[in-house]
């Protein structure tokens, strides 16, 4: 029988992946490092995530193996963490690794001294040498030799290394940006732009919505139709790739290729959140279906396969099944000719199944004869080349994707990480509540809401504070800043769909502990993590927006609204702080902080103020929330006695005087006369 190491005890899907390791691993905890300090051996620190690929190669192909492990337990005290439960420690050695070697990915080999300052750093290292990539044996043969005989270079290196981590998250403050920062980040979206399949640069290539968000708001802006050209050629080739799933629907992590074919098979819960978002405002700007039956296959897989019980959401589906990267998603001819029969030959025209196949096993780099499903022409195209009217194509194309998904049903499935992280929640509440906004379904707002109530029940500690990560009826770890902004937004968003003041009232509460807890008095923005928190090398700070936002440019956001909620301008203040602090990093490469471009639009203007006076959110003023108003905030007031009044106390001025419901439109400081019906609200939206 396998003997467990001592991460048999931990909560996290992925230190549990490796708990019959014969490696000697141990969680990040005082116990390891005093165990390295007692035994005067470096530390070997594994970071990475349990629907990691690459991750999982490492693992059966180095931490499986028994004479590797001796090695190891030999040379290192051995530490194994979750990026997602501890994205601090990831975001510190990320740092180191990036600065070491010029980039950085996961699996994360960081060698480090007891005290946990670092002097090696790499990714992936396979078992034995190979293709001018040293090996694991190797490896841990030269630094033994080097901390044995060389042991005063290398710490006298990583305290260069770690005083340059403390140094380089550190931020003079600027000049506040103005609105000329969004000219230069448009250019630079132009010069990366690819005008044949979308999408910015060449493989990989990333969904990255928040990009498309802020060009949205550009065209908005400046009536630019290139901007919201990119923007549709992006999104209309991503659900048309193999990276989006025909028959299950979600999008995976990202396309290997520049054509969004082959893709990483990884679904993550927070690119269908953020994408679901991208396509809700591009339904909003074009009325086009296309991007609202995105939006609603994307919240149906959600519901479907990653909702608990309790109503919170799960963080990741893997991209193995049975040991094999896409194994669940992909097809053979035969397969289909066998489950669709009659229909298998137009299936297969439409969604470009070939008899040799079209998927790379990127492990082995060698082709399959499997397919990944994927559309070359639109259904409209389609009509003149089958002689089949559309009504007919669409619903054989239908029952097809129906038999299939039963079938595939029936396949293992890959590994689910059931984890709930507080963050990704936010930003998928944030998306619910959205798409309930727009298209009017109440299942939308309810989901919101529940995963909502399950986050301020089951996830604060006895102290109030917000914690990270539950799993097994378990909250744990101190929540970070992407935690309370993230959930910040999804509350104050909450609000706006079901007018609930609870939701509004929390919203507050939380900004207030996040900036008493987070904010840098001296040097302004928030940390990464509180001052109540495990004391790392560094205590850093995050501004730019990468494969999800950063705290700081979704927390300046949600200043700005509650400035507007409250009509309270400290917290405006705060958000103006943020703007200088980072303003030098931000106006050297202005596309790479296109969440924090979201919130300098709405605080440049113009942004409005809705206030809905009235018992009833009568239909008829849907235009709220059909048209695209990004830069707004919105109030509902019922009577005199309405709870929000205690948080916006500006709404004694706009108690109904009748039983009819009026809306009152702000924009530039200035009130325009109410509107009782949908023609009048129409023309001061305008």
């Amino acid at each position: 029988m396998e003997k467990a190491n001592k991460l048999i005890k931990e909560k996290s899907p992925y230190l549990l992946q490796h708990a019959y390791n014969p490696v000697n691993w141990y969680a990040w905890n005082e116990e390891a490092f005093d165990k390295a300090k007692h035994e005067d051996k470096p530390v070997f620190l594994s970071i990475g995530y349990s629907t990691c690929h690459w991750c999982h190669v490492m693992e059966k192909e180095s931490f499986e193996d028994e004479e590797l492990a001796r090695l190891m337990n030999e040379t290192f005290i051995s530490i194994k963490v979750d990026r997602e439960e501890r994205p601090d420690i990831d975001g510190i050695y990320m740092s180191v690794c990036q600065m070491l070697t010029g980039g950085g990915g996961w699996p994360m080999t960081i060698i480090m001294t007891p005290d946990k300052k670092p002097f090696f750093a790499g990714t992936y290292f396979p078992k034995e040498s190979r293709f001018g990539r040293i090996g694991m044996k190797e490896l841990i043969t030269q630094i033994k030799n080097l901390w044995e005989t060389r042991r005063d270079e290398i710490l006298k290196s990583s305290e260069q290394i770690s005083s340059a981590i403390v140094s380089s998250s550190s931020f003079k403050t600027g000049s506040p940006l103005k609105e000329n920062i969004f000219n230069v980040a448009f250019k630079e979206f132009e010069e990366r732009y690819d005008e044949e399949f979308g999408g910015f640069g060449n493989a990989p290539k990333f969904p990255t919505p928040h990009n498309l968000m802020f060009l949205l708001r550009y065209w908005k802006r400046y009536k630019t139709q290139s901007a919201l050209g990119m923007v549709e050629k992006t999104l209309s080739e991503m659900r048309k790739g193999g990276i989006y799933d025909h028959i299950g629907y979600g999008f995976s992590r990202y396309s290997t290729d520049r054509e969004w074919l082959i893709p990483h098979f990884e679904k993550m819960l927070y690119d269908q959140a953020l994408l679901v978002m991208a396509y809700i405002e591009a339904y909003q700007v074009t009325k086009k279906n296309f991007y609202k039956s995105t939006a609603e296959e994307i919240l149906a897989y959600v519901m479907r396969d990653m909702t608990s019980p309790e109503g919170a959401f799960y963080s990741a589906e893997d991209a193995d099944s049975e040991g094999e990267e896409g194994k669940f998603y992909v097809w053979t001819t035969g397969e289909i000719n066998e489950i669709l029969s009659d229909d298998a030959d137009l299936f297969k025209k439409f969604f470009n199944i070939k008899e040799e196949g079209n998927w790379i096993d990127s492990v082995h780099g060698k082709k399959s004869n499997t397919n990944i499903l994927h559309i070359i022409k639109s259904i409209k195209e389609f009509v003149s080349e089958t002689g089949l009217n559309e009504t007919e194509i669409i619903q054989k194309l239908e029952s097809a994707k129906q038999k299939l998904f039963a079938e595939r049903e029936k396949r293992i499935h890959p590994y689910k990480d059931d984890k709930v992280l507080t963050d990704w929640n936010g930003l998928m509440i944030s998306a619910f509540a959205k798409a309930a906004q727009v298209l009017k379904k109440k299942i939308y707002s309810e989901t919101a809401a529940k995963a909502a109530d399950f986050i301020l029940l089951k996830m604060y500690d006895d102290n109030g504070r917000l914690l990270h990560r539950y799993r097994e009826s378990e909250a744990a770890i101190f929540g970070n800043a992407d935690d309370h902004a993230f959930f910040i937004a999804a509350l104050l968003d909450l609000y706006e769909t079901t007018f609930e003041t609870k939701y509004l009232k929390q919203a507050f509460m939380l900004n207030d502990d996040f900036i008493k807890h987070f904010w840098d008095n001296e040097g302004g923005g928030f940390f990464f993590t509180p001052d109540y928190g495990e004391k790392l090398i560094v205590r850093q700070k995050e501004i730019y927006d990468g494969a999800v936002p950063s705290g700081n440019s979704v927390a300046m956001l949600n200043l700005l609204r509650i400035s507007r909620f409250t009509a309270k301008t400290e917290y405006e203040e705060k958000a103006e702080l943020i703007n200088k602090t980072f303003s030098t990093p931000i106006s050297k490469y202005p596309s790479g902080f296109t969440q924090f471009l979201v919130a300098l639009d709405f605080v440049t203007g113009p942004s409005k103020e809705i206030i809905i006076s009235g018992k009833d959110y009568d239909t008829s003023y849907s235009a709220i929330f059909e048209k695209f108003i990004p830069a707004k905030i919105v109030l509902k007031i019922s009577s005199e006695k309405d709870s929000v009044i205690e948080l916006s106390p500006y709404l004694k001025n706009y108690i109904p005087a009748d039983d009819k419901t009026k809306v009152f439109v702000c924009e530039n400081f200035i009130c325009n006369l109410p509107a009782d019906n949908a023609e009048a609200l129409e023309q001061v939206l305008k």
